[in-house]
């Protein structure tokens, strides 16, 4: 059985939901017949680094809201991100491009470890405050993990790697993801956003017993919080 996780490593809820999908597949009884799929997403493109700017001080400028009432808005937030284990650090995170961390996702994905590489880059974002569109950043990353510099320089000017960044990107856009993270199970049925562990549990016991080749249309099981295109956390 797939599951297809579309993500951006610098989207909160994507962090979150990581690790309550992995604790729900973690109890599923099939979990060695489960292949977890992760794809590009960028929420925005356009966003130039500015290591100037915390996470808060950039939204602030963004939205136009006053520093306090974005650090209010981050509350329940960061409340959740304590119950999935994670201890954000909104006042480090400096505002970085994605697309390259990006790429190195891609290249452990073909390496079979997008998974550890994905939680490597969440927690250097979040909690280490470090510049996740910073070549030696991802270097440090990358030999953390076993690859050397020279492999990880070389992926981040792949042309192919690139490529496949942007065809995960297209592919959202075609099934009309506008925000992550999304989640889809055997390519019908979808969760959207950073749902309870039991609702993955749920959906995978479902996806594994209910699922029909002649029923391919994608059904959105629930939608909850996530980040979207539009700015929005």
């Amino acid at each position: 059985m797939k599951v297809d996780i579309w993500s951006d490593t610098r989207c909160p809820f994507c962090f979150i939901g990581k690790r309550n999908f992995e604790k729900a597949l973690q109890k599923f009884s099939q979990n060695d017949k489960v292949v977890v799929n992760w794809h590009s997403f960028q929420l925005d493109p356009n966003m130039k680094t500015d290591l100037s700017k915390n996470h808060y001080e950039y939204l602030s400028e963004v939205k136009g809201f006053p520093m306090a009432q974005i650090m209010q808005m981050h509350e329940n937030l960061i409340q959740s991100g304590k119950n999935a284990g994670i201890d954000f650090n909104f006042d480090e995170v400096k505002v970085s491009n994605s697309f390259k961390s990006q790429m190195l996702v891609q290249f452990a994905k073909e390496k079979g470890k997008a998974d550890e590489m994905e939680e490597l880059l969440f927690e250097a974002y979040f909690k280490l405050g470090k510049d996740i569109d910073d070549v030696e950043v991802l270097s440090e990353i990358g030999e953390k993990m076993g690859f050397s510099k020279d492999e990880i320089a070389k992926s981040l000017q792949s042309k192919e790697l690139s490529e496949l960044v942007n065809n995960d990107i297209t592919e959202a856009s075609n099934l009309g993801i506008r925000g992550v993270p999304f989640f889809v199970f055997n390519q019908k049925y979808a969760i959207s956003g950073a749902q309870p562990t039991h609702l993955f549990s749920e959906v995978l016991e479902k996806s594994w017993t209910e699922f029909s080749e002649n029923d391919s249309k994608l059904k959105i099981i629930e939608e909850g919080d996530s980040c979207d295109v539009e700015g929005n956390c």
